[in-house]
């Protein structure tokens, strides 16, 4: 798998979040459609209404669409736009984590209920307490704790939000100050509630400072994602206005997290989101690009290909699809 591989022909799927389950690679992708709304800064343009969950027993075999796990109609409080999710398990239970707006068209992050890994699932009747902004991304560490990172800037509204409560104006911060961090919670035992406050997650430069707001080339800006190398924690996330997906290593869940690189450059579309999953002994980075839909930024299709770390464990970057 040293040359990515698109994983979907018939749908337009975007931000997969891949896990192993029963020994299979199940993936939570975004479900993009045209849907007519032009382009604009705030996403509108991403109008997605459900969510399909595929499964492959082999990282160059079959996809299997499991068909619709979720839609938007089914959810008690829902408004519109179904985007980035991600899937977590315990106790005998799948619990899918995502980002909805509400009917005052504010982002807040639900959850739903399985039994098994490609649902259908049952979503509960209201939002996560505290909830906000999008992405949401868990990991489950070594000791069985589940944690939650999240947040997004623009369109995902967590320009609007400081030390979790909303703001009036809301906007991102001036650029010699440091950049809106995106936030991590561990969650209750019951998978249903943050068990905490959310916290900031602080990404450091080489010198041990915050990243600053000003530097787009490295300040995180959404599609959180957690995985564990080596006993070090990796962070990544895509930066997005600079259209890479970068990361940073710390010693625990909340960091602070160092700096360390470039894991894909540019493709072509606008957003980049992805996955690190442990499949088989080798690693993988599923993602996205809009090379099938010759560019059309709201309709990506999902991909995967190998992930390599150096000696030194770093991970070498991978060229993206943008000339």
């Amino acid at each position: 798998m040293k040359k990515a591989r698109y994983l979907v022909e018939d749908l337009y799927t975007a931000d997969p979040a891949a896990h192993v389950f029963n020994g299979k690679i199940y993936i939570y992708p975004s479900h993009d459609v045209e849907s007519g709304i032009p382009e604009n800064d705030l996403g509108d343009h991403f109008d997605m209404r459900d969510y399909h969950v595929f499964s492959m027993d082999d990282i160059d075999g079959e996809v299997t669409d499991h068909g619709v796990a979720l839609a938007v109609k089914d959810i008690p409080w829902s408004g519109r736009q179904l985007w980035d999710s991600d899937c977590a398990f315990k106790n005998g239970k799948y619990y899918l984590y995502f980002p909805l707006k509400d009917k005052t068209d504010i982002f807040r992050i639900g959850v739903a209920i399985s039994d098994k890994p490609e649902g259908p699932f049952v979503p509960q009747e209201a939002p996560m307490k505290g909830s906000y902004s999008i992405d949401p991304c868990v990991f489950e560490d070594e000791d069985g704790n589940h944690y939650m990172y999240f947040g997004g800037l623009w369109g995902g509204q967590l320009q609007r939000y400081r030390d979790n409560k909303a703001i009036e104006c809301g906007q991102e911060p001036a650029d010699d100050e440091q950049a809106l961090p995106a936030r991590v919670a561990k969650l209750s035992d019951d998978m249903l509630e943050f068990g905490e406050e959310p916290k900031a997650l602080v990404i450091l430069d080489e010198n041990g400072e915050a990243v600053k707001a000003g530097d787009h080339g490295r300040r995180f800006f959404e599609a959180s994602w957690m995985h564990k190398y080596n006993g070090k924690y990796y962070f990544s996330y895509s930066t997005g206005n600079t259209h890479k997906l970068c990361y940073a290593v710390g010693d625990n869940p909340y960091g602070p997290f160092t700096y360390q690189g470039v894991i894909l450059t540019p493709v072509v579309g606008w957003t980049t989101h992805h996955s690190i999953v442990e499949f088989k002994g080798k690693w993988y980075l599923f993602h996205h690009d809009c090379v099938p839909s010759k560019g059309k930024t709201w309709l990506r299709s999902m991909k995967v290909v190998e992930l390599e770390y150096d000696a030194n464990g770093k991970i070498i970057t991978i060229e993206g699809t943008a000339e």
